[in-house]
């Protein structure tokens, strides 16, 4: 990791939350993966570390750090288990959004659980019918007196099950992105109930569920923002996501190069250490050079959202394609160093290419990432 931009404050931010993946995170990434545990308890570990409410006021019990301080964050803690670190992010969106878009009572309802992880978060927005085409949701939400009634299925939800809060994207009017409204379900609510747990590629230590709604009957004092606000405020959630997840990509990938440097060292073949073969050192150094290239992408897309640049969703979008696509492709060739050992569960390799590969679907596909970058482009010369 590049540290020369760091300020102090970031560096030992760094520090502590290395110090906690490679005691709590990297020890027990394989046996979370193989028996698909979920480690409830090592979450709430990391909200003794302020993790739990990265980016929520201090006021309302988080830690009031700022997205450059947060894609630190997740890039460490994916070093250690890039599914764990995953989850995190999206625990995180989810109590961003309730501090950004929340009333004084809906704070202090949700958020105090929410940043000690007493009360984990999930993000439902995506559908069995309507995943990259979010405004074609179909999950409704009926007004009725003081109440709204939400009927319908999200796919693909992570924590489903094990979270206790929900924010829940459902269609209270028109069909396109104007008419949804979004929403905040607890786990307890008559009507929803969960999915099998998803069998995965990988992450997964973390459960993935379908979440169904049957007529669940929620107040109206669980709508976040206004009718109708629902689509811009899940997008705003997933521009500070997909940083989140690009981040998780950058750590997994590091230290899938970490441990081929490593293992190259170790290794001889032929009489010489095969750390010492100039085409494996060009290797690294591509490797190397575009995790690097990668990193500084989503450090500047997370400055640029602390700022409020308008132009901070492209850059979003362009950081979660480029980093997701590179930090794959960097795990991808670290097993292939590994040779045959690299596809052992052992050497770790396996489980991070495994848990990378989602990162290019999830937070929005890297095709609809292409699709922003471009509508920019486009827009601007019109």
């Amino acid at each position: 990791m590049t540290t020369t931009t760091l300020t102090k404050d970031q560096l030992a931010l760094a520090e502590v939350t290395l110090d906690f993946a490679e005691e709590h995170l990297a020890p027990n990434a394989l046996s979370w993966d193989q028996d698909k545990h979920f480690p409830v308890d090592v979450l709430r570990r990391a909200a003794d570390f302020g993790l739990g409410g990265v980016y929520v006021h201090e006021e309302h019990g988080g830690s009031g750090l700022t997205r450059a301080d947060g894609v630190l964050i997740f890039e460490v803690l994916a070093s250690g288990c890039p599914s764990i670190a995953g989850y995190l992010s999206i625990h995180n969106m989810v109590a961003w959004m309730i501090d950004r878009y929340g009333d004084d009572a809906q704070r202090a309802r949700w958020l105090p659980a929410l940043c000690t992880a007493e009360a984990l978060g999930s993000y439902c927005l995506t559908e069995p019918g309507a995943g990259s085409d979010a405004a074609g949701l179909r999950t409704r939400a009926e007004r009725d007196g003081d109440a709204y009634v939400l009927t319908g299925v999200k796919q693909f939800i992570s924590g489903a099950g094990a979270s206790d809060v929900y924010i829940v994207m459902a269609r209270t009017g028109e069909d396109g992105p104007g008419g949804i409204s979004a929403f905040v379900v607890e786990r307890d609510d008559p009507g929803l109930s969960f999915g099998p747990n998803e069998k995965k590629m990988g992450w997964n230590a973390q459960p993935t569920r379908q979440v169904l709604l049957d007529g669940v009957r929620v107040p109206a004092d669980r709508r976040l923002g206004a009718e109708g606000e629902g689509f811009r405020i899940a997008m705003n959630g997933l521009n500070g996501g997909r940083l989140g997840i690009a981040a998780c990509s950058l750590g997994g990938a590091q230290s899938a190069l970490d441990r081929s440097l490593a293992y190259l060292a170790d290794r001889e073949a032929f009489g010489a250490r095969l750390l010492d073969a100039q085409a494996l050192q060009f290797q690294l150094a591509d490797m190397a050079t575009e995790l690097a290239a990668a990193r500084a992408l989503v450090r500047q897309a997370a400055e640029a959202l602390d700022r409020g640049d308008p132009g901070a969703p492209q850059l979003c979008a362009m950081a979660k394609r480029f980093a997701t696509d590179t930090g794959y492709s960097v795990a991808d060739r670290a097993l292939q160093l590994h040779g045959g050992y690299g596809y052992l569960s052992e050497y770790g390799i396996e489980k991070i290419v495994r848990d990378l590969r989602v990162h290019q679907i999830l937070e929005g596909t890297n095709e609809i990432m292409r699709v922003i970058v471009a509508r920019g482009l486009t827009e601007a010369v019109r």
